[in-house]
């Protein structure tokens, strides 16, 4: 492909347009005048058009300049930012990283860490995934992330991963204070519960067979995209279950949910975490954040 336009011309007609001249552009780009004359010439015969306005003592871009000049400093500054990921590939720094976050978990311990790892000038873009149940381990397995935050312990897992504990997650059970299991004073019975819809969080997995959680045989069900959705469909009385503590609790603390003790409640979740492990040397990006979830806290 025999391209018109190269990226030392975009420097050039960038010069021009900054300094007002051809003769400013020559200085500071450390060339003798003739030669910048002769690549926007050389430039406006390989494209047909006309560049500059060469009427006055000032060198004014045309209409279709003032595109070229517009779109070319896009393409200057792409250029000059896959010059800077190639160099930091070259030295074990990875040009993007993918994180994948349990639903379930607070988002705010890991955007903190995120903005920490941004302060240390790595310049690896981040790119930050929603799971819910299964999808968090479904997300490693299939090569969506390179690091999974919150992957239920009851999952059957496989070699060619770390997998570190960060805790147990505690579940409860909420409904709306206008609902009616909301009186009983006494622990719900399964046959109290069957008796109204339930609000679920539907698996995110694309691989791995999808499960819920916490829904009797027989009830009715709502399914809504995540876990924050589960919570806000329970506070408006669409549906009844499990949520994971901390959700619950900031409903409650504003009069939205209330928690109800249950006869046989669902048993509360080790969460771990996980990375792949194998057949990959591991960019420095990625240690540095496993390196930090060491010590940070998702589960109080």
């Amino acid at each position: 492909m025999n391209n018109k336009i190269s990226l030392e011309a975009l420097e050039i007609l960038d010069a021009i347009a900054r300094k007002g001249s051809f003769a400013a552009a020559a200085e500071s780009l450390f060339r003798v005048p003739s030669a910048i004359t002769y690549s926007i010439r050389k430039l406006e015969r390989d494209l047909g058009v006309e560049l500059f306005n060469r009427s006055g003592h000032r060198a004014t871009l045309t209409e279709a300049g003032e595109e070229l000049l517009q779109e070319g400093r896009h393409l200057l500054q792409a250029a000059q930012e896959l010059e800077a990921r190639v160099q930091r590939v070259a030295t074990g720094v990875e040009t993007e990283l993918t994180i994948a976050l349990s639903d379930a978990l607070p988002v705010e311990p890991l955007f903190e860490l995120i903005d920490e790892f941004y302060r240390l000038g790595f310049g690896t873009r981040i790119k930050v995934l929603q799971e819910v149940y299964v999808g968090s381990w479904d997300a490693l397995v299939s090569g969506r992330t390179e690091i999974s935050i919150g992957i239920p312990g009851d999952i059957q897992t496989s070699g060619g991963f770390s997998i570190k504990p960060m805790g147990i997650l505690p579940f409860v059970f909420a409904v709306p204070p206008s609902h009616p299991l909301a009186s009983l004073n006494r622990p719900l019975l399964n046959q109290d519960i069957i008796q109204y819809r339930s609000a679920s969080a539907a698996d995110s997995s694309r691989n791995l067979p999808p499960r819920t959680s916490g829904i009797l045989t027989g009830q009715d069900v709502l399914t809504v995209a995540n876990m924050h959705l589960k919570a806000k469909a329970q506070t408006r009385g669409l549906g009844i279950g499990y949520l994971p503590k901390h959700l619950a609790d900031e409903q409650v603390a504003l009069g939205n949910l209330v928690i109800k003790e249950v006869a046989e409640p669902k048993p509360d979740v080790l969460m771990y975490y996980a990375w792949r492990s194998q057949n990959k040397r591991m960019g420095k990006a990625k240690q540095w954040f496993i390196k930090a979830l060491e010590k940070t806290i998702f589960i109080q």
